[in-house]
């Protein structure tokens, strides 16, 4: 089989790679689709992600000096839609379309027993699949930390944006997707702010109201006044891996809000100033990463629970998706040049979601 890696940083490549033959409770994948996630790939293909700097311990879970992440990097992307062509699995027919996180790799030994494996049932555009099995629950995960803010573990997944005022910081696929769940999900009023005039017509095509990043929290505050000395969102979902929209989500705030931040950051955060806003209206950050929900939800939100939310999003939305969010599809052997052009920063006009056309 053949993956996209990257031999050292900023040379991606097509490599050729080995999977073992499905065995008993297993199936094997033939990748159909796998799309690209701009700002963690190009971390890797950069050098810039925190493993390649720092030795990450995985049982105290810190970065510290010691021996580093290396290259050659074997496998990214973590958004694929396959078919299964061979299965030994009950329940994972041969000629069953599923959604994966394992790389844009041409096929893949799937284990249902180790690893998640979503169907893509038939009424839904099979492209649109590369959103199921992570992208999307990361979104979906972004809504259930504010849940466990506002309402206690025992929320479901709309309880942290109904009736609320959220601000998304980020106009990029998961700014996208996580605004108009929180539209779906009730909330009373959603804007999204992104410095790129061009990702705020996206968003508006989507129903969505927009404002620049500069001057993005006067306007909110103004927008959202709910009486003396209290102005701004009760939320904000942070989608941006930079300092500044996290400092943007702070200001924005209304006091003893809340920042969900999805961001994946690379560097310091020389703009955030925890003694203005953050100290001053008692603010709350919390991180929502795919790897683990809220504490306590575990049991009612497996990986598949996410997806299937996120299904529900992509039955009502995916027309809107695939022809506003999905602007490059490539073929797969162009990936490498895609991934190098992205890291570089030598594209005009950057694809807000490519995909891998296998």
């Amino acid at each position: 089989m053949r993956t996209i890696g990257v031999l050292t940083p900023g040379h991606p490549a097509v490599l050729d790679d080995t999977e073992a033959e499905p065995g008993p409770g297993q199936a094997w994948v033939t990748t159909e689709y796998s799309g690209v996630s701009a700002g963690t790939e190009v971390a890797l293909v950069r050098g810039t992600d925190p493993h390649h700097r720092l030795h990450w311990d995985p049982d105290v879970r810190s970065f510290s000096r010691g021996p580093v992440a290396g290259y050659p990097v074997t496998n990214l992307g973590y958004m694929e839609v396959g078919l299964v062509t061979e299965s030994r699995a009950d329940g994972l027919a041969e000629g069953t379309r599923v959604a994966m996180a394992y790389g844009h790799r041409t096929g893949r030994c799937a284990d249902p027993a180790s690893m998640h494996v979503i169907p893509v049932p038939g009424d839904l555009d099979p492209l649109l699949g590369v959103y199921l099995a992570q992208m999307g629950p990361i979104c979906v995960n972004g809504l259930l930390h504010a849940t466990a803010q506002f309402a206690g573990p025992g929320g479901g997944v709309g309880d942290g944006v109904r009736d609320r005022h959220v601000l998304v910081t980020g106009a990029g696929v998961i700014g996208l997707l996580s605004a108009v769940l929180a539209v779906r999900h009730g909330a009373a009023d959603v804007v999204v702010e992104d410095p790129s005039p061009q990702r705020r017509a996206v968003a508006e095509t989507l129903g969505l109201a927009t404002v620049d990043a500069d001057g993005a929290w006067e306007a909110v505050k103004q927008r959202w006044r709910h009486g003396p000395g209290d102005a701004g969102a009760d939320l904000v979902l942070q989608c941006r891996g930079h300092d500044s929209a996290l400092a943007t989500g702070l200001k924005a705030l209304r006091p003893q809000g809340v920042v969900v931040d999805l961001g994946f950051y690379q560097g310091g955060a020389e703009a955030v100033r925890l003694g203005e806003e953050f100290h001053h209206n008692g603010l709350s950050v919390v991180c929502a990463q795919i790897s683990r929900v809220p504490r306590g939800m575990a049991a009612d939100w497996s990986r598949p629970a996410l997806a299937a939310v996120t299904l529900d999003l992509l039955r009502e939305r995916g027309d809107d998706v695939r022809r506003h969010v999905v602007t490059d599809v490539v073929p797969f052997d162009d990936g490498p040049a895609l991934l190098a052009d992205l890291a570089g920063r030598r594209l005009p006009s950057p694809p807000l979601q490519a995909v891998l056309r296998f």
